[in-house]
């Protein structure tokens, strides 16, 4: 059985710390260059700037994904649970 508050706090967790590494990207000037990138690789045309770093933003976008990442774990873990019950 899946510990659904542990599932939630791994999703939130690595969903949180993703956003974190794209503030710090966004913070250091690195962002653009990572966005171009991306958008090269997959062949994509479509003009988007980065725009300046944002401590607020910053912080609501991690907070948001963090909380939205406990809560896809933690439904995942019920689905689980209840399909996977004995």
């Amino acid at each position: 059985m899946a510990d659904k508050n542990k599932a939630g706090l791994v999703a939130g967790a690595l969903l949180g710390g993703w956003h974190v590494v794209w503030s710090v990207l966004v913070l250091t000037g690195m962002g653009q260059v990572i966005y171009d990138f991306v958008l090269w690789a997959h062949m994509l045309h479509v003009p988007v700037v980065v725009g300046p770093f944002d401590v607020g933003a910053s912080v609501t976008l991690i907070v948001v994904t963090a909380v939205f990442g406990y809560v896809l774990g933690y439904v995942g873990a019920w689905v689980w649970n209840r399909v996977h019950r004995s």
